[in-house]
């Protein structure tokens, strides 16, 4: 992501990079060391994000869209604001109501006090942005218990599979995929920052 980045071109094509990870602990650049309680056999990475510690494992759905908001004439407000739309829409096809937290970027589910079910963590370099979302579907929720997610002590983390019955954590990333694509293409006048 940090070379093709710095390699765009003014016409460079956005992207966006549907990946699932190996289990590992990541660490925004302003990341504090007192929110990594015991890692374990989990590798820890520092990464050049935005946000604290969070963690990625098999069952999780992450994306990664590569977006020039400068040609966009997007602000990184307006960006976080359509990738989370894309989840809330997302979760409401599968009957469940998303709502973003004041101060805590992702998307929480029933009411902005519920669990996270998405975290958010960005970087933003010459106008660009990269790095993006993970959506907890399927994935072991346990390795949770060993941070403080998102830096916050409290935090409790879900995923799809407990609220949907058969859910498949392919389908969701190609899901997630289609629904930010179509929020990261909207025009600036249609879209809603909830």
């Amino acid at each position: 992501m940090r070379r093709f980045t710095a390699e765009r071109a003014r016409d460079t094509t956005d992207e966006l990079w549907l990946v699932e990870h190996p289990p590992v602990f990541t660490q925004g650049r302003n990341g504090q060391a007192e929110h990594l309680i015991a890692c374990g056999d989990i590798p820890m990475v520092h990464s050049d994000r935005g946000g604290q510690v969070t963690y990625h494992g098999p069952g999780q759905a992450v994306a990664y869209p590569l977006v020039d908001l400068r040609r966009k004439g997007d602000s990184v407000r307006e960006h976080v604001a359509r990738l989370e739309q894309g989840i809330i829409e997302l979760l409401a096809g599968l009957g469940l109501a998303g709502f973003r937290r004041p101060g805590a970027p992702g998307i929480f589910l029933d009411h902005p006090q519920g669990p996270k079910v998405a975290s958010l963590g960005l970087r933003v370099r010459a106008g660009c942005a990269y790095h993006g979302v993970s959506l907890n579907v399927a994935n072991d929720l346990e390795p949770f218990t060993r941070i403080r997610p998102c830096g916050f002590r409290d935090l409790v983390v879900t995923r799809l599979a407990d609220r949907v019955s058969g859910i498949d954590p392919v389908d969701v990333r190609r899901s997630l995929g289609q629904a930010l694509a179509l929020h990261l293409s909207q025009p600036r006048e249609e879209l809603r920052h909830g």
